[in-house]
Parts: C-alpha cells; sequence; structure tokens
C-alpha cells in the first residue's frame, strides 16, 4: 500500500492520486442505497446543460441530508491527504453526488480553480476528491484527467479538446487532485449507470463553493463532530481569518468554551 508521503508526491508530480479500495463496502453499499432514495424523494433530474450533463443527475448539499454523509469529510484514509495537499486548515468547499448514466457525453475538460483570478501556476487552494460507489472504467465514465497539467500557466478554454487519460479505480476507491488539473467526467457508453460523490476542498483562505455556513442548518451543524464544525467553516484559520468579534464562530452552535486563540494574542505585552 502506498504511504502518505508517496501520494503527496504523486500529487505534487502528476496532479492526481488514487486511493484504492480504501472505502469501506457496507459505507459503499449505503450511501449508494441513499442516493437513490433522495433522488427519488426530491424527482432529481438531469441539469441539461454541457457541464452539468444532460444524462447525469446531482445531489447537492449532501451534509443537510443525514448523519450518513457527516462520515464522508473526515474520513481517516482520504482527508490527511487532503491535508498534505492544502493544510489542516482547509474547509469543505462542496459535497455532492454525480450519477452519469448511460448516453451521457464526456463532459468538457477544466480546472476546478479557474475561476480564481490567480496567475498559475500557483500555490494548492482546492484539493477535490471523487468517491467511486461503481467501479469506474474507460467504458462507463471514470473521470478523465491530463497528468502534469496541473503545473501549466493556464487553465484549459471552455469546450476545447484534449487528449486525457481515465483515471480507472474499483468501487470504494478515491480520486485525489489538485485543484489545478485539467480533467473531466468522461462518456459513459455502458448500459449501466456510473456513481460517484465529488468530496471537495479549498484552502482555508478560499471561499467555499457551496455555502455551508448558509446552506446548513445551525440545528444540524451543531451535532457534527468537531472536526467536521471546523470542516465547513466553524473555525478560524491561522488565527485570524473568519472570527467573529476575536471569537471563533463555533459560539454560534453553542460551544461555550473560552478563549479566542487569535494571531493578535501572540503579541500581548509587545510593543
Amino acid at each position: 500500500m502506498d504511504t502518505l508521503q508517496a501520494h503527496l508526491e504523486r500529487i505534487a508530480r502528476d496532479g492526481y492520486t488514487i486511493l484504492e479500495c480504501v472505502i469501506e463496502p457496507e459505507l459503499v453499499a449505503a450511501l449508494a442505497d441513499d442516493l437513490l432514495r433522495l433522488e427519488q424523494q426530491y424527482d432529481l433530474k438531469p441539469a441539461k446543460n454541457p457541464f452539468e450533463g444532460s444524462r447525469t443527475v446531482r445531489i447537492y448539499n449532501l451534509l443537510v441530508h443525514g448523519a450518513l454523509y457527516e462520515q464522508i469529510p473526515v474520513h481517516p484514509q482520504v482527508l490527511p491527504v487532503v491535508e498534505g495537499v492544502l493544510d489542516d486548515g482547509c474547509l469543505v468547499s462542496s459535497l455532492s453526488s454525480i450519477s452519469i448514466d448511460p448516453g451521457e457525453r464526456a463532459q468538457p475538460i477544466h480546472a476546478d480553480d479557474q475561476l480564481l483570478p490567480l496567475p498559475k501556476p500557483h500555490v494548492p487552494t482546492v484539493c477535490n476528491t471523487m468517491w467511486a460507489l461503481t467501479d469506474f472504467t474507460e467504458a462507463n465514465g471514470a473521470t478523465r484527467v491530463i497528468p502534469g497539467s496541473h503545473l501549466r500557466d493556464h487553465s484549459p478554454e471552455f469546450g476545447s479538446h484534449h487528449e486525457s487519460i481515465a483515471a480507472e479505480m474499483p468501487r470504494g476507491s478515491v480520486l485525489v487532485w489538485h485543484g489545478s488539473l485539467w480533467h473531466g467526467g468522461g462518456a459513459n457508453r455502458t448500459d449501466q449507470r456510473r456513481v460517484g460523490i465529488a468530496m471537495n476542498y479549498c484552502a482555508g483562505w478560499i471561499r467555499q463553493q457551496e455555502n455551508q455556513q448558509l446552506g446548513i442548518p445551525r440545528a444540524i451543524a451543531s451535532h457534527f463532530s468537531e472536526r467536521l464544525k471546523e470542516l465547513v467553516g466553524y473555525g478560524v484559520y491561522h488565527g485570524l481569518v473568519g472570527h467573529i468579534d476575536k471569537r471563533d464562530p463555533k459560539f454560534l452552535l453553542g460551544d461555550t468554551r473560552s478563549g479566542s486563540g487569535m494571531i493578535w494574542d501572540m503579541y500581548s505585552g509587545k510593543s
């Protein structure tokens, strides 16, 4: 089995790595079953645009849909890799499912950080993951990647063609990639659905893709584990970013522990 360092070196070199069969089979099965329940309950349909897909069903903001999904952002086989790319102040950027049905076309190649107005290449601002709830194959729409493209000095032009390879992996595996990597969902040429969960993270100083603090009711977030509270934004990055009147925003969830831990406290007594 590859070490954490080996995965981080692969991401630095190629822009991605695959954690093979790291998710417990019972969790994979439970997630797959519950996604079908949500899809039927809310009568969800494809979005009908080239990026999200005309035969792809997506379910957003999964953390509001039950404790089952709380296991995903903090999974011990995945989070350390993400923290190694960003740091332990990283945040949940978005958590959604992506179910690619037969007949879907390949998604346009893109980089997940290309809307950020930063010159490239740059330090990682985004680190995203794809959980395979079914086998991911070249034929059924496995995520397509362009190795090393995260080191380029620009992002791809939307809709342009690029040679890519399929990040094939067995059910229960996780693809982890640098946010600058050029990639896209593949075409599904089979008669079976390809199901994945996109667990996306960003650096603690970057705005999250999905607004976690407004999108997740406090009554739900108050029951999250301490680490998950931090990951969705109820914390302070490097003693500064995200505070409320010099307080950790966890107080909004009923946390009454004292101590601000602000960066300015480092300078107390100094002039």
